[in-house]
């Protein structure tokens, strides 16, 4: 048996973007079906492609194949980190300003892609109705934009994890302040930009990050002493570490979910189930575990992971978006089935900004 020709960080870093938007736009029709059994009555028992929404239900009036409020949010940031060559705020919140805020009314069923979060409908009425400036428009959502539009930030920067942990908690609070919430962004989009360098998302990833801390290139609390989370040495303070945030909570857990995707006495079957056992609803503590599962689960298998993600329900947008950045990373672009990427409205452009993306950093 020939051996599989190793993947490139290019392929890699593409794969990982567009995994993000292959499954935002896999996940349009089905989004937000609670009830399992009406899902499957409307989309069939198996969803293995693009589906068109509902006249009754969210994103009514996009066709398959399109993307969700947070691809475009995504490409505002791609778009941005060319043009400045990296990330610069100012840039950023000027195109939100600009190119995006015009297009929202405050309303939940309006917007491009036709439904505005609750983080998005938050800062738009602070900036533009109440005419606050950034830095004060942040509201206590406790779901998972930020890490889709910042995952860009961790695609140019896989490498630099002291500028992941920088730009994404510099990003974030733009629309969310709740510090929990921005730990677990950042741990998200390090994870991401260390797949994209070629690590496994496996047992020992945690340790990769926790090295991290103690060196001081991440921002979290540390106390323990070695991989294995033994006591702190006596004689070595220097090894606890008062970072910005509580704990290191964020970053030990893709270890241990990574962990129980790969041992044969931990069943969840079939894979669609996670969302059953870490959660259906969009807070960022039921959807960060899941995508962690089903990436680590199916190893570099991009749509078996990202299908899981989809025909699992509820909040099966978001799921498949940070599962499709994971898995894509993993498969690389060469490993991502073509359909896919054929079947993506806009793909071709949207390939061609990653690629520029790519460049740039």
């Amino acid at each position: 048996m020939t051996p599989p020709t190793p993947k490139t960080r290019e392929d890699r870093a593409l794969g990982a973007l567009m995994g993000a938007y292959i499954g935002d736009a896999l996940a349009l029709g089905p989004h937000w079906y609670y009830d399992l059994d009406e899902m499957r009555s409307r989309y069939g028992d198996w969803i293995d492609g693009y589906t068109a929404p509902h006249d009754d239900h969210y994103h009514a009036g996009l066709a398959a194949g399109d993307g969700s409020q947070a691809a475009h949010l995504l490409t505002l940031m791609v778009e941005s980190l060319i043009a400045c060559d990296g990330y610069d705020e100012a840039d950023f919140c000027r195109r939100l300003d600009v190119d995006f805020f015009p297009l929202l009314d405050g309303e939940p069923m309006g917007g491009p892609g036709g439904y505005t979060s609750q983080s998005i409908r938050e800062c738009w009425r602070a900036r533009v109705q109440q005419n606050r400036p950034w830095g004060a428009c942040a509201g206590a959502a406790d779901t998972t934009e930020a890490i889709e539009r910042c995952i860009a930030l961790a695609i140019r920067y896989a490498g630099d994890p002291g500028a992941i942990a920088r730009h994404v908690s510099a990003n974030t609070i733009l629309t969310q302040d709740d510090q929990t919430v921005v730990a677990l962004t950042i741990a998200y989009c390090e994870v991401l930009g260390l797949l994209v360098e070629g690590a496994a998302l496996d047992g020992a990833i945690s340790g990769k990050l926790m090295a991290l801390c103690k060196s001081g290139e991440l921002p979290f609390h540390t106390v323990t002493s070695g991989e294995a989370m033994g006591a702190p040495a006596s004689d070595r303070p220097e090894a606890t570490r008062a970072g910005r945030f509580a704990s290191p909570d964020a970053l030990l857990t893709p270890s241990c979910i990574a962990r129980a995707a790969t041992d044969p006495a931990v069943a969840i079957e079939p894979a669609w189930k996670v969302s059953l056992v870490y959660g259906m609803p969009c807070a960022i503590y039921h959807q960060l575990p899941a995508a962690y599962y089903l990436a680590a689960r199916f190893d570099d298998g991009f749509e078996a992971a990202v299908l899981h993600a989809v025909n699992g329900g509820g909040q099966n947008q978001a799921r498949a978006m940070l599962t499709g950045a994971l898995a894509g990373a993993r498969a690389g672009l060469s490993g991502i089935p073509r359909r896919f990427v054929d079947g993506l409205n806009q793909g071709p452009s949207l390939l061609a900004l990653g690629k520029r993306l790519i460049a740039d950093g």
